[in-house]
Protein backbone atom coordinates (compact mmCIF):
# COMPACT_ATOMS: atom_id res chain seq x y z
CA UNK A 1 0.00 0.00 0.00
CA UNK A 2 3.00 2.22 0.45
CA UNK A 3 4.39 1.73 -2.70
CA UNK A 4 1.41 2.29 -4.35
CA UNK A 5 0.64 5.84 -2.64
CA UNK A 6 4.56 6.28 -3.36
CA UNK A 7 4.03 5.76 -7.30
CA UNK A 8 0.60 7.86 -7.34
CA UNK A 9 2.84 10.54 -5.74
CA UNK A 10 5.53 10.49 -8.01
CA UNK A 11 3.24 10.38 -11.23
CA UNK A 12 1.47 13.30 -10.18
CA UNK A 13 4.87 15.14 -9.62
CA UNK A 14 5.87 14.10 -13.03
CA UNK A 15 2.57 15.39 -14.55
CA UNK A 16 2.97 18.65 -12.51
CA UNK A 17 6.54 19.01 -13.97
CA UNK A 18 5.52 18.29 -17.20
CA UNK A 19 2.42 20.42 -17.63
CA UNK A 20 -0.53 19.66 -19.41
CA UNK A 21 -0.08 18.08 -22.67
CA UNK A 22 -1.83 20.00 -26.12
CA UNK A 23 -2.76 18.87 -29.16
CA UNK A 24 -0.92 20.67 -32.48
CA UNK A 25 -3.15 24.12 -33.11
CA UNK A 26 -3.48 25.03 -36.93
CA UNK A 27 -2.23 28.61 -36.68
CA UNK A 28 -1.00 28.88 -40.36
CA UNK A 29 -2.93 27.18 -43.36
CA UNK A 30 -1.38 27.34 -47.10
CA UNK A 31 -4.28 27.31 -50.19
CA UNK A 32 -3.29 26.60 -53.32
CA UNK A 33 -6.08 26.92 -55.67
CA UNK A 34 -6.10 25.67 -59.39
CA UNK A 35 -7.40 29.10 -60.73
CA UNK A 36 -9.28 31.39 -59.35
CA UNK A 37 -10.89 32.79 -62.54
CA UNK A 38 -13.25 30.45 -62.19
CA UNK A 39 -16.05 31.04 -59.92
CA UNK A 40 -16.56 27.87 -58.57
CA UNK A 41 -13.06 28.11 -57.05
CA UNK A 42 -13.42 31.57 -55.98
CA UNK A 43 -16.43 30.72 -54.05
CA UNK A 44 -14.38 27.65 -52.33
CA UNK A 45 -11.76 30.42 -51.81
CA UNK A 46 -13.67 32.76 -50.08
CA UNK A 47 -15.16 29.84 -47.62
CA UNK A 48 -11.90 28.80 -46.55
CA UNK A 49 -10.91 32.43 -45.75
CA UNK A 50 -13.88 33.51 -43.88
CA UNK A 51 -14.22 30.04 -42.04
CA UNK A 52 -10.51 30.47 -40.84
CA UNK A 53 -10.56 34.39 -39.86
CA UNK A 54 -13.47 33.21 -37.77
CA UNK A 55 -11.13 30.72 -36.41
CA UNK A 56 -8.17 33.15 -35.97
CA UNK A 57 -6.32 31.05 -38.87
CA UNK A 58 -4.05 32.94 -41.23
CA UNK A 59 -4.32 31.72 -44.73
CA UNK A 60 -1.55 32.18 -47.04
CA UNK A 61 -3.42 31.57 -50.91
CA UNK A 62 -1.92 30.99 -54.44
CA UNK A 63 -3.31 31.14 -57.51
CA UNK A 64 -1.87 28.57 -60.26
CA UNK A 65 -3.92 30.05 -62.72
CA UNK A 66 -4.01 26.83 -64.35
CA UNK A 67 -0.93 25.66 -64.77
CA UNK A 68 0.50 22.63 -62.78
CA UNK A 69 4.49 23.52 -62.96
CA UNK A 70 3.79 27.26 -61.50
CA UNK A 71 1.16 25.46 -58.69
CA UNK A 72 4.19 23.28 -57.32
CA UNK A 73 6.83 25.96 -57.71
CA UNK A 74 4.09 27.96 -55.52
CA UNK A 75 3.82 24.94 -52.52
CA UNK A 76 7.35 24.71 -52.59
CA UNK A 77 7.00 28.39 -51.45
CA UNK A 78 3.94 27.89 -49.17
CA UNK A 79 6.62 24.87 -47.47
CA UNK A 80 9.20 27.24 -46.49
CA UNK A 81 6.73 30.23 -45.03
CA UNK A 82 6.14 27.13 -42.42
CA UNK A 83 2.13 26.65 -42.94
CA UNK A 84 0.77 23.75 -40.53
CA UNK A 85 -1.10 22.37 -43.18
CA UNK A 86 -2.10 22.71 -47.21
CA UNK A 87 -6.07 23.14 -48.69
CA UNK A 88 -4.95 21.49 -52.29
CA UNK A 89 -7.45 22.38 -55.77
CA UNK A 90 -4.80 20.70 -58.35
CA UNK A 91 -4.16 22.61 -61.30
CA UNK A 92 -4.42 19.70 -63.36
CA UNK A 93 -3.55 15.76 -63.50
CA UNK A 94 -0.01 16.08 -64.84
CA UNK A 95 2.05 17.09 -62.23
CA UNK A 96 -1.22 16.68 -59.33
CA UNK A 97 1.21 14.81 -57.43
CA UNK A 98 3.83 15.98 -56.29
CA UNK A 99 2.68 19.25 -54.34
CA UNK A 100 1.22 15.83 -52.21
CA UNK A 101 4.63 14.42 -52.21
CA UNK A 102 6.17 17.34 -51.27
CA UNK A 103 3.92 18.58 -48.35
CA UNK A 104 3.59 14.94 -46.88
CA UNK A 105 7.89 15.04 -47.08
CA UNK A 106 7.98 18.08 -44.95
CA UNK A 107 4.95 16.39 -42.19
CA UNK A 108 2.06 18.60 -43.70
CA UNK A 109 -1.23 17.27 -43.85
CA UNK A 110 -3.12 17.62 -46.95
CA UNK A 111 -6.89 18.38 -47.59
CA UNK A 112 -7.67 17.75 -50.92
CA UNK A 113 -10.27 19.44 -52.37
CA UNK A 114 -12.71 18.85 -55.88
CA UNK A 115 -10.02 17.12 -57.35
CA UNK A 116 -7.46 14.20 -55.90
CA UNK A 117 -4.36 13.19 -57.20
CA UNK A 118 -4.50 9.57 -58.78
CA UNK A 119 -1.76 7.98 -56.80
CA UNK A 120 -0.85 10.25 -53.79
CA UNK A 121 -4.37 11.55 -52.32
CA UNK A 122 -4.37 13.80 -50.09
CA UNK A 123 -5.23 12.45 -46.32
CA UNK A 124 -8.53 13.59 -46.95
CA UNK A 125 -10.71 14.51 -49.81
CA UNK A 126 -13.82 16.88 -50.41
CA UNK A 127 -15.77 16.50 -53.27
CA UNK A 128 -19.05 16.86 -54.43
CA UNK A 129 -20.67 13.46 -55.86
CA UNK A 130 -20.21 14.03 -59.23
CA UNK A 131 -20.74 10.70 -60.37
CA UNK A 132 -24.53 10.77 -58.93
CA UNK A 133 -24.83 14.63 -59.70
CA UNK A 134 -24.04 14.26 -63.14
CA UNK A 135 -26.30 10.87 -63.67
CA UNK A 136 -28.87 13.22 -62.60
CA UNK A 137 -28.04 16.32 -64.88
CA UNK A 138 -28.17 13.96 -68.08
CA UNK A 139 -30.81 12.37 -66.81
CA UNK A 140 -33.21 15.48 -66.91
CA UNK A 141 -31.61 17.22 -70.38
CA UNK A 142 -32.29 13.64 -72.33
CA UNK A 143 -36.09 13.69 -70.83
CA UNK A 144 -36.29 16.85 -71.58
CA UNK A 145 -35.62 16.16 -75.70
CA UNK A 146 -38.09 14.01 -75.51
CA UNK A 147 -35.53 10.94 -75.50
CA UNK A 148 -34.14 10.95 -78.51
CA UNK A 149 -31.54 12.86 -80.93
CA UNK A 150 -28.33 13.96 -81.17
CA UNK A 151 -26.28 15.32 -78.11
CA UNK A 152 -22.34 16.53 -77.65
CA UNK A 153 -20.51 16.76 -74.71
CA UNK A 154 -17.99 19.18 -73.81
CA UNK A 155 -15.47 17.46 -71.32
CA UNK A 156 -13.97 19.75 -68.59
CA UNK A 157 -10.00 19.58 -68.23
CA UNK A 158 -8.90 15.94 -69.43
CA UNK A 159 -7.96 13.57 -66.57
CA UNK A 160 -9.33 15.27 -63.46
CA UNK A 161 -11.08 14.07 -61.18
CA UNK A 162 -14.66 15.91 -61.89
CA UNK A 163 -13.97 14.94 -65.45
CA UNK A 164 -13.72 11.51 -64.99
CA UNK A 165 -16.25 11.08 -62.98
CA UNK A 166 -18.52 13.60 -64.28
CA UNK A 167 -18.19 11.66 -67.90
CA UNK A 168 -18.57 8.15 -65.98
CA UNK A 169 -22.17 9.62 -64.88
CA UNK A 170 -23.66 10.90 -67.64
CA UNK A 171 -22.50 7.54 -69.48
CA UNK A 172 -24.59 6.40 -66.53
CA UNK A 173 -27.65 8.15 -67.87
CA UNK A 174 -27.33 7.42 -71.55
CA UNK A 175 -27.58 3.56 -71.36
CA UNK A 176 -31.10 4.23 -70.99
CA UNK A 177 -31.44 6.06 -73.68
CA UNK A 178 -30.59 4.21 -76.76
CA UNK A 179 -32.65 6.89 -79.08
CA UNK A 180 -29.76 9.10 -78.40
CA UNK A 181 -26.79 9.19 -80.12
CA UNK A 182 -23.57 11.10 -79.01
CA UNK A 183 -21.84 12.81 -82.13
CA UNK A 184 -19.11 14.89 -80.92
CA UNK A 185 -17.27 15.11 -77.91
CA UNK A 186 -13.95 17.91 -76.76
CA UNK A 187 -12.55 18.37 -73.69
CA UNK A 188 -11.87 22.21 -72.83
CA UNK A 189 -7.98 22.99 -70.88
CA UNK A 190 -9.65 25.52 -68.30
CA UNK A 191 -13.43 25.23 -68.06
CA UNK A 192 -14.25 28.55 -69.16
CA UNK A 193 -17.16 30.41 -70.81
CA UNK A 194 -14.86 31.33 -73.78
CA UNK A 195 -13.90 27.66 -74.89
CA UNK A 196 -17.46 26.68 -74.61
CA UNK A 197 -18.21 29.20 -77.20
CA UNK A 198 -15.89 28.22 -79.73
CA UNK A 199 -15.80 24.51 -79.14
CA UNK A 200 -19.95 24.88 -79.75
CA UNK A 201 -19.52 26.75 -82.75
CA UNK A 202 -17.66 24.22 -84.39
CA UNK A 203 -19.77 21.72 -83.18
CA UNK A 204 -22.59 23.23 -84.35
CA UNK A 205 -21.03 23.71 -87.82
CA UNK A 206 -20.48 19.66 -87.81
CA UNK A 207 -23.78 18.84 -86.69
CA UNK A 208 -26.16 21.82 -87.29
CA UNK A 209 -28.85 19.27 -86.12
CA UNK A 210 -27.76 18.61 -82.51
CA UNK A 211 -30.61 18.90 -79.29
CA UNK A 212 -28.77 17.90 -76.66
CA UNK A 213 -25.47 19.66 -74.43
CA UNK A 214 -24.26 18.61 -72.06
CA UNK A 215 -21.02 20.79 -70.80
CA UNK A 216 -19.50 19.65 -67.94
CA UNK A 217 -19.01 22.86 -66.22
CA UNK A 218 -21.21 26.30 -65.74
CA UNK A 219 -18.59 28.22 -67.85
CA UNK A 220 -18.73 26.20 -70.70
CA UNK A 221 -22.41 25.86 -70.83
CA UNK A 222 -22.54 29.40 -70.68
CA UNK A 223 -20.47 29.48 -73.66
CA UNK A 224 -22.14 26.95 -75.58
CA UNK A 225 -25.77 28.52 -74.63
CA UNK A 226 -24.27 31.93 -76.17
CA UNK A 227 -22.85 30.09 -79.50
CA UNK A 228 -26.51 28.62 -79.76
CA UNK A 229 -28.06 31.93 -79.59
CA UNK A 230 -25.84 33.23 -82.19
CA UNK A 231 -26.33 30.21 -84.70
CA UNK A 232 -29.76 30.66 -84.36
CA UNK A 233 -30.84 26.92 -85.13
CA UNK A 234 -34.39 25.77 -85.83
CA UNK A 235 -34.90 23.17 -83.47
CA UNK A 236 -34.86 23.22 -79.85
CA UNK A 237 -31.55 22.92 -78.16
CA UNK A 238 -31.13 21.35 -74.30
CA UNK A 239 -28.35 22.20 -72.41
CA UNK A 240 -27.19 21.06 -69.28
CA UNK A 241 -24.32 22.44 -66.66
CA UNK A 242 -22.48 21.98 -63.59
CA UNK A 243 -21.26 23.73 -60.45
CA UNK A 244 -23.78 26.39 -59.38
CA UNK A 245 -21.71 29.01 -60.14
CA UNK A 246 -23.54 32.64 -59.33
CA UNK A 247 -23.42 34.17 -62.49
CA UNK A 248 -24.77 31.24 -64.18
CA UNK A 249 -27.94 30.27 -61.47
CA UNK A 250 -28.77 33.93 -62.65
CA UNK A 251 -28.68 33.16 -66.24
CA UNK A 252 -30.59 29.82 -65.61
CA UNK A 253 -33.11 32.25 -63.77
CA UNK A 254 -33.50 33.79 -66.92
CA UNK A 255 -34.03 30.35 -69.44
CA UNK A 256 -30.37 30.74 -70.75
CA UNK A 257 -29.96 27.45 -70.42
CA UNK A 258 -31.61 24.44 -68.71
CA UNK A 259 -30.51 23.03 -65.88
CA UNK A 260 -27.29 22.33 -63.66
CA UNK A 261 -26.15 20.87 -60.41
CA UNK A 262 -25.42 22.61 -57.47
CA UNK A 263 -22.07 22.24 -55.72
CA UNK A 264 -21.67 23.18 -51.74
CA UNK A 265 -18.71 25.63 -52.34
CA UNK A 266 -19.77 27.01 -49.03
CA UNK A 267 -19.66 24.27 -46.75
CA UNK A 268 -16.55 22.83 -48.91
CA UNK A 269 -14.51 25.18 -47.61
CA UNK A 270 -16.16 25.09 -43.89
CA UNK A 271 -15.32 21.38 -44.37
CA UNK A 272 -11.75 21.97 -45.29
CA UNK A 273 -10.72 24.31 -42.61
CA UNK A 274 -12.38 21.76 -39.68
CA UNK A 275 -10.58 18.84 -41.40
CA UNK A 276 -7.18 20.82 -41.67
CA UNK A 277 -7.38 21.59 -37.83
CA UNK A 278 -8.45 17.95 -36.94
CA UNK A 279 -5.71 16.45 -39.13
CA UNK A 280 -3.06 18.98 -37.17
CA UNK A 281 -4.33 18.19 -34.18
CA UNK A 282 -3.80 14.08 -34.95
CA UNK A 283 -7.23 13.51 -34.84
CA UNK A 284 -8.69 10.76 -37.59
CA UNK A 285 -10.57 11.99 -40.74
CA UNK A 286 -11.70 9.67 -43.41
CA UNK A 287 -9.91 9.97 -46.66
CA UNK A 288 -13.22 11.00 -48.87
CA UNK A 289 -15.81 12.97 -48.30
CA UNK A 290 -18.65 12.81 -50.78
CA UNK A 291 -21.27 15.89 -50.52
CA UNK A 292 -24.40 15.86 -52.33
CA UNK A 293 -24.99 18.83 -55.24
CA UNK A 294 -28.69 20.25 -56.12
CA UNK A 295 -30.23 19.59 -59.15
CA UNK A 296 -31.29 23.40 -60.03
CA UNK A 297 -33.45 24.61 -63.15
CA UNK A 298 -35.20 27.46 -63.63
CA UNK A 299 -38.36 26.28 -60.79
CA UNK A 300 -35.79 26.13 -58.26
CA UNK A 301 -32.84 27.95 -58.53
CA UNK A 302 -34.46 31.46 -56.50
CA UNK A 303 -33.32 29.80 -53.69
CA UNK A 304 -30.02 29.07 -54.79
CA UNK A 305 -29.47 32.70 -55.53
CA UNK A 306 -30.87 34.08 -52.26
CA UNK A 307 -28.85 31.09 -50.47
CA UNK A 308 -25.79 29.84 -51.81
CA UNK A 309 -25.31 26.34 -49.95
Amino acid sequence: MKIARTMLASAALLGLMLGPVHAAELKKLGLAVANLQANFFNQIKQSVEAEAKKRGIEVITVDAKGDGPTQVNQIQDLLTQKIDALIYIPAGAAAATVPVKLAKNAGIPVVNVDRNAEGAPGDTFLATDSVASAKAVCDYILKEAGGKGKMVIIHGQKGTTPEVDRSKGCAESLKAYPDVKVVAEQYSNIWSQDEGFQIMQNMLQANPDVSIVFAQADGLALGAAQAIKVANPSQKIVVGGFDGDTAALEALSKGVFNVTATQQTQKMGRDAVENAAKLVAGEKVPPVQLLDATLTTKENVAGFIANHP
